[in-house]
Formats: structure tokens, sequence, C-alpha cells
């Protein structure tokens, strides 16, 4: 059998309702689960620092019974000459998997080209899986099913956008991308994900207005306004996006029962007000939590015998 990657949430996008739903069965049995990846190695890959991704990842392989290796890639030999694609090559022979958090996806898609095990992405400049399958269980668990409901991500079209775009139209989540105009998501995956939305009865739309946007979001979702490797300084991102913070005016707006989530780390004051993130429509820090269960659904789907 092929193997499979998660470089892109529609790398998974067959399983991805599947995914979801798992990822809600293990954190129930969180302690109670067994040790379905015992003896599995995941090389773990950083360019990038990371809090969550790190530890989620790290603590999820653990408690499935396998276990992590930390890699940093400024002290690798990739760092210093190798080739990706020897790189992918050797890892293969040593571990079970590859979870690598890197700045360009280019690099991403060629490691999963020439690995032989599966590659999950902790992240790169194009598209952030993982964390849109969080997001996808905490609206789940919050909601008690996606269909139907009405996300409304505003600020930087990032690469949390993206994936979002793509993880909402799979599970028939209307989607609203409320972003500058010059800061718009990647345009070829807005246009996929409105042709998988079609087939799943929800819609995806652009807008660069946040008042009309969130009138009746069931979500609002938002992200730092500087994203990784932008070099915009931050009294020009205060100056592009300050209507687009998330604060108790929109917060109205919305359906009463919202929810509002972030990806963290947040910049209080700029993308999103400290009484939104502390108030009682902040499901932040469940959002969080699930970065865990989520990443544990992935490891057991793809490296389960």
């Amino acid at each position: 059998m092929a193997k499979k990657d998660l470089i892109s949430v529609v790398d998974m996008k067959a399983e991805w309702p599947a995914l979801v739903d798992l990822a809600i069965k293990l954190k129930k049995e969180r302690g109670h689960h067994g040790d379905p990846l015992k003896g599995k190695t995941l090389a773990m890959m950083f360019e990038k620092p990371s809090t969550r991704t790190r530890t989620s990842f790290d603590i999820a392989i653990t408690e499935l019974g396998g276990h992590a290796l930390y890699l940093d890639v400024s002290k690798m030999q990739m760092g210093h000459g190798e080739t990706v694609e020897d790189t992918a090559r050797v890892l293969s022979r040593f571990a079970h998997g590859i979870m690598y958090r890197a700045f360009d996806y280019k690099m991403m898609d060629k490691l999963g080209e020439w690995a032989t095990i599966p590659v999950i992405s902790g992240l790169d400049n194009l598209e952030h899986p993982c964390q849109a399958l969080a997001d996808i269980v905490t609206v789940k668990e919050k909601f008690g099913e996606c269909r139907g409901r009405k996300l409304v991500y505003l600020g930087d079209g990032n690469n949390v956008c993206n994936s979002l775009l793509y993880a909402c139209a799979i599970m028939g989540i209307d989607m609203v991308a409320c972003c500058p105009a010059t800061r718009m998501p990647n345009a070829e995956i807005m246009m996929k994900a409105a042709d998988i939305a079609r087939e799943n009865g929800s819609k995806i739309i652009a807008s660069h207005e946040p008042q009309e946007a969130c009138k009746d979001a069931d979500v609002l979702y938002t992200d730092t306004w500087i994203s990784m490797g932008d070099t915009t300084s931050e009294a020009e991102a205060i100056k592009i996006f300050q209507k687009y913070q998330i604060n108790d005016d929109l917060l109205s707006i919305a359906s009463p029962d919202c929810i509002v989530m972030h990806c963290l780390p947040a910049h209080r004051g700029q993308e999103i007000t400290n009484s939104v993130i502390e108030g009682k429509h902040s499901v932040v820090f469940d959002q969080a939590e699930n970065r865990l269960h989520a990443q544990k659904a992935v490891l057991y789907t793809l490296l389960k015998d």
C-alpha cells in the first residue's frame, strides 16, 4: 500500500471526517487507549521555533506508546548543504514518520516526495493542516455538528486561513475569508476549496467588510497580523488590519452562541482584544488543547500497522 502524507489538508480529504471523530474519541479515552504505536518513532524536524506543535506532537506519540526525536534543522546536515532528498531517504530508513515544521512549502513537498514514510506538516508558509484539524474538532465539540455552520476568518489570509478553507469545505461549513484586498488567502486554494464546498452543500466566500461578514456567524476566527517570514512592520500591520480586529463590537453582530477562536500565539490588543479572548465566547484554550488530540488521530491513522 502506498504511504500517505499530511502536507495539505486535501492529502487526507477522504479521511478528514473520520480524523475529526477519532480525535474526539481519543480525547475521551485519554489514558485508556493502550499503546497502539508501541515501537514507532517520529522524527520531528524544526526550522521554526514552536510551543504547541513540538509539545503536542511529542506528548501525542508518547501517550500512544511511541517515541519522538527532536531534530533542529540548523544543527542537521540538511542545514549545511546536504540535500532534502538525501535527508528524506536517510530518515526513512530510521524512523516510522516525519513531522516537519518548515519555512518553505517547496521544501515540505520535496521531503514528502522523497521520503518513503509518512510526512506530516507541522506548518509551512502555505498551509497548517494539523491546526485546521484541531479547529474542526473544536467546532464539532462545541456545536455537535459542523454542517451548516458559518465560520468567519478575519485578518491575514495566511497558511492557517488556507488550510481552514479546505477543512471547512470538506466538513460542509460556510467560510468567509474576510481579509484586506492585498492580504487575501491563496487564490488557487480558494478556488479549489470553493469546488469542494459545492460538493458538500456549503460556500466559500471572500469579503473585505467585517461588519457585513460577521452577521450571524457561529465562529469568529483570527490569527496574528504578521505571519511567518512577513517583513511588514507592526505599525504598518495595525494600519492594514485594524478594522479586522475581533472585539466586542464585532462579537455583538455574530450569533448569540458564537465561539471565538485563535490559533495562538495571540497579540492581545491587536488582532483580538483581551476582553474577547478572556470572555465567555472564547474557546481558544480548548482549541489549543485539541492540537494534542488531533495530532494523535493523525499519528494513529498514518503510523499504525
